[in-house]
């Protein structure tokens, strides 16, 4: 039948449970675990049957149970806990008095990961962004989020009977998605549109609601739209090119319109990774015609107020399209910024690439963002060194790129045990204040038998939760009774377990733990320390070499002498998550360092109470203790991959072998392993302080929102006057920089130096129609780690001497030398100005 008309019947909720609608409309209620409660005790079975989604929940329950509900006082008085606490957290909240009513920060990224039941991320990077807004709304910081609605979001994963991944791509059912409308300000339905170069594109615009913080979310799955426009918010991540870019063009200029539509001004715009670098160009359009600017002023106020993340530590994992697929999308931009297509396309090239360069969505993030961060230290200094061609007159560690480590939410990754102690032990106010060093004390007042029984039934859930999904698995794929029969038993409750849980690409290694089969064997088949193993987690459906590892899992896992404790469970999801960061007691992670630009995963795990054995690589180079989990090697970094995987498989059993095992079953009077007990507080304690999602906002908040929220108050002030001073500025330092040149470098003497001597250095300079005031001459130094480069690089100013005429002026100084060793220097000339100003490519002059 074709021409079908639709309608939605949801059930008739009676008046004293009408909260339970207003709950189910704010997705607040996934990490409040009272809230989760509130649903699940009305049905356990139901509720697992829905996916845990309240909206599709309350389509199987009958009239007659909600009617039960109505008048059982026990669930009532449990609804209106709920309800005080949402009145104060979400209804009663006041916002950041230091933004103004109209003062939001726009957050764009391409996946947004808030819980299972709305499909619309792939893996980290959405679940990051979601913990942001979560962290954000608790902190009653005014985020804006920004993101695409897909109607068939990210593959859910099945394995064939050889183990190799297949895909299928279910279609969203949005009616039950806790999402509404968004509207522009008539209070009309919003519909936004955009040109691409194959026509009109038009989407509407819906919202949902994180707790305090709006998240709108773009659609083109509209009637009005032909069938290739449709297919833009199809499928997350498209493999196509074009599609991609249409994706990414949608989000970027469609978000920044349908802000604006609704009469939001961000004055503060954060790109979460390239794919949402566009919103850049459509900022500048919309600042020219807000506050009446140029072009040239436009650019000075827009890059002083964006941040831009990068998370991808391999240059091949960042977007790039062809300047041919680009300039198209771009025409429409000319006449509205008063550029043309190929300028515009420069932005995004590397200097001196030519203009039919592809364009790269990292550097256009990076030119319209003075903010720029990685996201953890170790990323930080992987992506200064990538990306250094950028800024080829800058010494490596002075290329701007900072990092703010990520961070999780607590409250949703927390285990419902662990909340009741922290509850008991820390008091109601820690999830608001996950980080105050005053509550991490406490945990150590939990007492020990109490952590571990919680902890046993995490892994006792975990256990069961396996069990049901293996049996599923083996349905799907109508295995004999026999194995169906051992899936229901796979696993011990009381055994060592192990998790390894993530994306399966190449560099993740996790073939490491399979490269000696026999002692794997042997490990897991001890008569009195066994190890239990789970795997899980998806390729992307063009890596073979990923689903190769899957199914190379999988056939070790099939074998008779381990099957009953090694598994690799399909579809790994939020769900699946949680059980498995709850239950674990070792969180494995191998990847090849330094390819892991942080690893959120871990921190999950950790606050749990489970125990990490990781690389130092990503995050964990940061929180690793000997007192809290085991690191796999010393940070080495080998240049033949071979010999490092050969290494590191060894150190990985030797550990297990000597340290985890040991620790984990050494039990002294009352069977509690203590030692083990010790450690998971110490995780507990460093995960919560140093990686909860708070801290992060907070320093994204303190290190990029509220300098770059003064900047723009102040450039946007008195018609852009400040912005416009500073365009002129540079435009004038650009002209005139190519006359600047460094002669006469000269020290007081040749003769060797001791400790506490000082050091007299002079340089003359010719600095051309600039004048003093406008650069900085400085002086250079640090130790020789080659001819021609130095370690640990510090620079001195100079001050002017003496003006020798024409433009030429001696500059000196002093320095004193405080350590032994073999040193280098050089003078250079940069401008004087901002960070912004500063970091620009060209103006910058060597001796």
């Amino acid at each position: 039948m074709s021409h079908l008309h639709t309608f939605q019947v949801f059930p008739n909720i009676p008046e004293p449970l009408s909260f339970l609608e207003t709950l189910s409309r704010n997705i607040w209620w996934c990490w409040r675990h009272d809230a989760v409660e509130l649903f699940r005790r009305i049905d356990p079975r139901l509720w697992n049957q829905s996916g845990r989604n309240p909206i599709a929940f309350s389509t199987l329950l009958t009239q007659k149970r909600l009617e039960e509900l109505a008048r059982d006082s026990s669930y009532l008085a449990h609804m209106e806990r709920v309800r005080e606490l949402y009145e104060k957290e979400v209804a009663g909240t006041e916002p950041d008095p230091a933004l103004g009513p109209d003062e939001t920060v726009a957050y764009f990224s391409m996946e947004f990961g808030i819980h299972e039941s709305i499909p619309l991320f792939a893996g980290g990077l959405g679940i990051l962004a979601g913990d942001h807004l979560k962290a954000a709304s608790d902190m009653n910081l005014p985020v804006t989020g920004v993101g695409l609605l897909y109607r068939q979001g990210y593959f859910r994963q099945f394995l064939d009977a050889e183990g190799w991944q297949q895909e299928q791509y279910p279609e969203t059912d949005f009616f039950h998605i806790p999402m509404s409308r968004a509207r522009n300000q008539e209070g009309q339905f919003l519909q936004i549109g955009l040109e691409g170069p194959e026509g009109h594109i038009l989407a509407d615009v819906w919202k949902i609601k994180v707790g305090n913080i709006p998240l709108y979310l773009l659609d083109t799955n509209l009637v009005e739209n032909p069938p290739e426009i449709r297919n833009i918010t199809a499928r997350l991540y498209a493999a196509e090119q074009k599609i991609r870019l249409a994706q990414e063009m949608l989000l970027g200029i469609g978000g920044m319109r349908a802000l604006e539509a609704m009469g939001i001004h961000p004055v503060i715009c954060h790109m979460n990774e390239g794919h949402s670098a566009f919103a850049g160009l459509e900022r500048l359009v919309q600042t020219m015609k807000r506050y009446k600017v140029d072009l040239k002023t436009a650019r000075e106020i827009v890059p002083r107020s964006t941040v831009f993340t990068t998370h991808t530590p391999v240059a091949a994992g960042h977007d790039e399209f062809p300047a041919d697929l680009v300039r198209p999308f771009l025409r429409p931009m000319e006449l509205r910024l008063g550029a043309s297509a190929d300028e515009i396309l420069s932005w995004g090239q590397p200097a001196g690439s030519g203009p039919d360069a592809p364009l790269s969505m990292f550097v256009l993030g990076v030119r319209m963002a003075q903010y720029c961060n990685g996201v953890s230290r170790l990323h930080g200094r992987v992506a200064r060194r990538m990306w250094a061609h950028v800024w080829p007159e800058l010494p490596e560690d002075e290329v701007p790129i900072a990092h703010i480590t990520n961070g999780v939410h607590i409250a949703s990754w927390l285990s419902m045990e662990n909340a009741l102690l922290c509850e008991r032990y820390i008091g109601p106010e820690w999830r608001r204040h996950p980080s105050n060093p005053g509550i991490l004390q406490r945990i150590d007042e939990i007492y020990g038998e109490e952590l571990w029984r919680a902890h046993e039934m995490s892994r006792s859930r975990l256990i069961r939760t396996c069990r049901r999904l293996m049996v599923e698995q083996y349905g799907r794929r109508n295995a004999p009774k026999s194995m169906m029969r051992e899936a229901e038993s796979v696993l011990d409750q009381d055994v060592l377990t192990i998790g390894f849980a993530r994306r399966f690409a190449t560099y993740k290694r996790a073939y490491l733990l399979l490269m000696d089969p026999d002692r794997l064997v042997a490990l897991i088949n001890s008569k009195s320390r066994p190890v239990q193993f789970i795997f899980a987690g998806k390729a992307h459906p063009r890596d073979n070499e990923g689903k190769g590892l899957i199914r190379q899992i999988v056939e070790f896992a099939r074998k008779a002498d381990v099957r009953h404790r090694m598994i690799f469970v399909e579809d790994y999801d939020i769900h699946l998550a949680r059980h498995l960061l709850h239950g674990s007691d070792v969180w494995l992670n191998t990847p090849r360092r330094p390819f892991e630009a942080c690893g959120t995963s871990g921190m999950k795990a950790g606050i749990n109470g489970v125990l990490n054995l990781s690389v130092l690589d990503g995050w964990w180079d940061e929180g690793y203790s000997v007192d809290r989990g085991w690191q796999i090697g010393n940070g080495e970094e080998h240049a033949d991959v071979a010999y490092q995987d050969a290494v590191e498989s060894q150190a990985l059993y030797n550990i297990l072998e000597n340290e985890v095992i040991p620790s984990f079953y050494d039990r002294e009077t009352g069977g509690l392993p203590f030692r083990w007990i010790a450690m998971m507080k110490e995780s507990m304690k460093m995960s919560m302080h140093n990686f909860c999602g708070h801290r992060m906002v907070a320093e994204y908040d303190h290190q990029f929102y509220r300098p770059a929220l003064q900047r723009h108050r102040s450039l946007v002030a008195h018609g852009g006057r400040e912005a416009r001073s500073l365009g002129s500025q540079i435009e004038r330092l650009k002209r005139l920089w190519r006359h600047i040149r460094i002669e006469g470098v000269q020290k007081t003497s040749d003769s060797p130096f001791r400790v506490g001597e000082t050091i007299d250095m002079t340089a003359d300079v010719h600095l051309g129609d600039l004048r003093p005031e406008e650069v900085s001459v400085q002086l250079y130094f640090g130790k020789l780690k080659s001819v021609e480069s130095l370690i640990e690089g510090q620079a001195e100013a100079m001050e002017v001497d003496q003006d020798l005429g024409g433009g030429n002026y001696r500059y000196s100084c002093t320095m004193e030398c405080q350590r032994p060793g073999r040193y280098g220097f050089t003078v250079r000339v940069r401008p004087m100005g901002d960070e912004w100003i500063k970091s620009m490519p060209g103006l910058i002059t060597w001796a």
